[in-house]
């Protein structure tokens, strides 16, 4: 097993260890020199990464989607961990665990997938039913199903993801729907399971996840309704009307126009989906940003582009780490590289105050 992952990392540990790269760039300093900006991942997280120097022995070594073996020191910049790489190199799949790279869900696919399968066959309206079995029966589609992440990026980004929003958004539907007794049951339980049956084509997720060329072109609103008529076809029987419905839930499951769907959810199945697929989207998404974030000071997360806020960190809000004294708390910055862009020293946090005093007019006291 791969020794030590992303979560294990400390400031000012040296560490040779594979990562998979998500992403490499070439970049240039002030002075001309190349440089390398990369993205590594295990299973347990992201980790930035520079190569300052020697970085012509080794650059078209390894790409993105690459395993590779590194050597070098975790350093601390901008509140956040940062792997300054002395040596790496490419390493074979044969070389590793391919376990060991790749988040997954902590159930098992296939416990889950019996799950869904026991859902649909408790279904009460034999069109709708028929629909599922059609779907959850393709060999292809249910081993796509159990394994597909539910986003690249945004929430459930993990292999089994897709699988794990789709039966936590049936279990709310169920409660749901005892609830508000207005509600036709199999008509839920159908829009939850083919509302982003689209992603299992939509996105990459052999080697990193990423989006596929059917995804970036049309996305997997339109895939899912492709697969939905694909099996339609061979269900000549399904009601006309009922097939309009099942497609109206999945057109308008974003809930709005800007967010993606073609049509704003116009009766209760749909808009109820639309509600339950936005909860559990963003709980998730909340829970990873706090559990992933690498800050390793305050209580508050980075900022997070989709969720527009930062997120609390519950535990150490109401449990604050009590500061070491400023000797041992500072590490000693790692000498520069020649040419590498110098990383600008905050003001002590007496100039800072000093300075907003002053701003707002308030002339401090001097001292006696």
């Amino acid at each position: 097993m791969k020794s030590p992952f992303v979560s294990d990392l400390r400031p000012n540990q040296m560490i040779e260890t594979t990562f998979l790269v998500q992403s490499k760039e070439i970049r240039q300093k002030k002075g001309g020199e190349l440089y390398l900006s990369l993205m590594l991942a295990d299973r347990t997280g992201e980790l930035d990464s520079k190569m300052w120097d020697n970085v012509a022995d080794v650059l078209n070594e390894f790409e993105r989607d690459d395993f590779v073996k590194v050597k070098g020191i975790i350093q601390v910049f901008h509140n956040k961990p940062q792997l300054t790489i002395h040596k790496v190199r490419r390493i074979a799949e044969s070389e590793i665990e391919i376990s060991d790279y790749f988040p997954a869900s902590k159930r098992d696919p296939a416990e889950m997938w019996a799950e869904l399968r026991a859902t649909v066959a408790g279904m009460k309206n034999p069109h709708l039913q028929g629909l599922l079995l059609a779907v959850v029966d393709d060999e292809e589609i249910a081993r796509r199903y159990r394994r597909a992440p539910a986003a690249k990026q945004i929430h459930h980004a993990f292999l089994g993801g897709l699988l794990e929003h789709v039966l936590s958004v049936l279990t709310m539907a169920k409660a749901a729907a005892a609830h508000y007794v207005n509600i036709d049951y199999d008509l839920l339980i159908t829009g939850c399971v083919l509302h982003d049956i689209g992603k299992i084509y939509e996105l990459n997720y052999e080697r990193g996840f990423s989006y596929s060329n059917e995804g970036q072109l049309i996305g997997h609103i339109s895939i899912a309704m492709r697969m939905v008529g694909d099996k339609l076809r061979d269900l000549p029987n399904f009601p006309p009307l009922l097939r309009t419905l099942v497609e109206h839930m999945i057109l308008s499951h974003h809930g709005q126009l800007e967010y993606g769907s073609p049509k704003l959810p116009q009766f209760p199945e749909a808009l109820l989906l639309h509600y339950l697929d936005d909860m559990d989207s963003k709980m998730e998404c909340m829970r990873a940003l706090i559990a992933n974030d690498r800050q390793l000071d305050g209580a508050f997360t980075t900022f997070h582009p989709a969720m527009e806020r930062a997120a609390l960190k519950k535990d150490r809000y109401l449990n604050p780490i009590v500061a070491a004294p400023v000797a041992d708390a500072v590490a000693k910055p790692a000498p520069l590289a020649a040419n590498q862009p110098a990383r600008p020293v905050p003001p002590p946090a007496s100039s800072l105050m000093a300075e907003k005093l002053m701003l707002a007019g308030i002339r401090p006291k001097q001292a006696n």
